[in-house]
């Protein structure tokens, strides 16, 4: 990445949650469901980001995140475009769950922190796209 390139973020609409499975769990058919889900399995744990509505009751998972979408593509050898968007947001005190794609990055933040987050990466000038409310 260029210093001082301003990336394009977008907040996507839906409300999402991370949940926790063992890592011998099968895949759930709810987690399949909507347009944004991430499933990363390692030998601790199954990981899924998906819609919050349709997690389970009785499944362990943090909800409440809000997902900024970094524009895309990127090309891997693009450097510290994560380290300028988690820098501003490390700065202004907002926690995140970043997620990347092959083409680009993710940024999952807390609801209650998404105004402060979008402040934020428009300070650092990137652009922020869409409206902060669910």
């Amino acid at each position: 990445m260029q210093a001082g390139r301003s990336l394009q973020l977008e907040i996507l609409p839906s409300v999402l949650a991370v949940c926790r499975l063992g890592a011998d769990d099968p895949l759930p058919d709810w987690a399949l469901a909507g347009t944004f889900i991430s499933i990363t399995r390692t030998s601790d744990e199954l990981s899924i980001v998906c819609l919050q509505e349709e997690v389970p009751p009785d499944v362990r998972c943090k909800k409440g995140w809000r997902c900024l979408r970094v524009e895309g593509p990127l090309e891997f050898s693009e450097i510290g475009v994560l380290a300028s968007l988690t820098a501003a947001l490390a700065a202004a005190d907002v926690s995140l769950f970043a997620l990347s794609t092959f083409d680009t990055d993710y940024l999952l933040v807390g609801e209650g922190d998404l105004e402060r987050a979008v402040t934020a990466l428009r300070g650092a000038g990137h652009q922020v796209e869409g409206a902060p409310g669910p």
